[in-house]
């Protein structure tokens, strides 16, 4: 049973970092529907450009900065340069646009970073930690909860605030909201720029797990079963996935894995969301949506 909740710990863990890159897309659709297939090239340029700053010899806190300000600016390029012209057009071309955003960003950035394989420290050492008798690894289990803190501020700032309050009218009625005076492109911009920063926290964390890399671009396909799992359009959906995906893949690969010669935890989440939406299509925690013709 020690080793059991061992596992199943770990891939809880893994599962809130999930759900952090996650989180960029479903707030992304939640606002405009788009669904933005380049928010894992977010991901690695703002690792990427991070680590870049403090090799030229920025301070840490002066390179999160900078880094930060990059994502920002980034976001709201995308958002003026790519969504606006492209509102009102099938859905179809805003997923192309955006699968060629991703090119485009991963191209900018290795011509402005270079493409060698980067180290990230951010000074967490990755050393089991003993709990209860139970080993944890230091390193997710710190990354778990910067992660769900951010997490957590977002669903306030998005529950609470009058921002937030805006965003869950333009989410419902894009007509509606804009009958009573609510700035659609405003709100827009505000989530393209919290998607930038969610980037930046998801980059650090995984850059540091995996090393910054082009391949880090990669894992937001870990994220898709779990947007999926829990709902496009859902916040919490998206963490409650992103626990459940964690969870069953770790497990399914100790117990699973040897009967099936390993390495099943690399596809085991996209079966398990695809049996789950063959029976619920929108998720657990999304919105039915029927569409009459």
């Amino acid at each position: 049973m020690q080793f059991f909740f061992e596992v199943l710990i770990g891939g809880l863990l893994a599962g809130v970092m999930y759900s952090l890159v996650a989180l960029g897309f479903v707030l992304i659709f939640k606002a405009s529907g788009v669904f933005n297939f380049a928010q894992g090239a977010m991901v690695l340029f703002a690792a990427l450009t991070f680590v870049s700053l403090e090799e030229r010899g920025l301070p840490r806190w002066a390179a999160l900065a900078a880094t930060l300000l990059v994502m920002l600016l980034l976001a709201l390029v995308i958002e003026r340069a790519v969504l606006r012209p492209l509102v009102n057009q099938p859905a179809i071309s805003l997923f192309m646009a955006t699968i060629g955003l991703t090119f485009c960003i991963e191209g900018m950035a290795q011509g402005v970073w270079g493409s060698v394989v980067k180290g990230l420290d951010l000074g967490i050492p990755d050393t089991p930690l003993e709990v209860r008798g139970t080993l944890v690894s230091q390193f997710d289990l710190l990354a778990a909860l910067a992660a769900g803190l951010l997490v957590a501020v977002l669903a306030f700032f998005f529950q609470v605030t009058r921002t937030g309050r805006a965003l869950r009218a333009v989410a419902d009625d894009h007509q509606a909201a804009l009958s009573v005076g609510i700035p659609l492109r405003h709100i827009w911009g505000v989530v393209w720029a919290v998607a930038g920063a969610v980037a930046l926290v998801a980059g650090l964390l995984w850059g540091a797990r995996l090393g910054v890399q082009f391949a880090l671009s990669v894992i937001a396909l870990k994220a898709l079963p779990v947007m999926f799992l829990g709902g496009l359009t859902s916040i919490a959906g998206a963490i409650v996935g992103g626990l459940l995906i964690g969870a069953s893949e770790k497990l399914a690969e100790v117990y699973i894995g040897p009967a099936l010669g390993g390495g099943i935890e690399n596809w085991f989440p996209y079966v398990l969301v695809l049996l789950f939406l063959l029976f619920r299509p929108e998720g657990m925690f999304g919105e039915k949506r029927i569409d009459r013709v």
